[in-house]
Parts: structure tokens; sequence; C-alpha cells
């Protein structure tokens, strides 16, 4: 895997009532929810195209999650996401559901993404236009 020092990406993210839980706080399965919007709009950022899900190729396969600080309904929360490193067909990637007002990082994700051939239900090597233009994200 070869490292790249991508900046982060940022989309806003709205908190809906629905994904309160019995405390009040945002629940835990909202939030994974808030990261694969991450993904998704930087996925469009990258690739400058709205994403056709029924052939895109890009398949989420780990996640990893550390809930540091609760996330509450008015709180301004922005997910922030970026490429860390990238080998032949997968690529690991840093997220982060941070207040856009203090900066305080509410949620970390860590993820690993695949390139799958849905036909043949295997990996296959990352094209090397996508590996180019996620080396390259501003």
């Amino acid at each position: 895997m070869a490292l790249i020092p991508s900046k982060m990406f940022s989309c806003p993210i709205q908190i809906r009532m629905s994904d309160l839980d019995p405390y009040n706080h945002v629940n835990n399965g909202s939030q994974c929810n808030y990261f694969d919007m991450g993904r998704s709009r930087y996925f469009e950022h990258v690739f400058q195209a709205k994403i056709d899900w029924l052939t895109f190729k890009y398949v989420l396969v780990h996640v990893d999650l550390d809930f540091r600080h609760p996330v509450l309904f008015h709180d301004p929360i922005v997910c922030e996401s970026r490429v860390l490193e990238i080998g032949n067909s997968s690529f690991k990637m840093e997220q982060c559901l941070k207040d856009a007002e203090t900066g305080e990082v509410k949620t970390l994700c860590h993820a690993v993404v695949v390139y799958f051939n849905r036909e043949t239900n295997q990996s296959e090597r990352i094209p090397d236009a996508d590996r180019e233009k996620m080396m390259h994200a501003d």
C-alpha cells in the first residue's frame, strides 16, 4: 500500500429526529449512515460524477468506529473523508464526524474499500485513472 498525503474532503451532515437514541444522542447506526454519505460525497467529488449504484465498483468491506464524544441533535456536524493508503485492489480511508464550529472529533472511522467486479464476485485492480484521482484529490 502506498501512503497518500491527501487533504480531508468535508461535507455537512443533517441530523434528523429519527437519528436520536433514548439518551438523545445520535444513534451509532445513524452515524454509520453519515459515514456512508461522506464516502459517497467523497467519491462524487473525486470522480466528478454522480454515483450510479447499479454500476459503481467500489464496495465497503471493513469499518472500524471509535465513538469519542456524543453527537447531539443541534451539533453542527461535518463528515470529513480522505484516502490514507492505496493498494492494488483496495484502499484505506479515514473519516471523522466533527463539530464544524469547535473542530472536536466526535467519531473516528477507518474503512477499507475494494474495487469489485459484480459479475465475477471478485476484487480487481483499481484502474490507474481512479488511482490518480484519489492520489491527487484536493
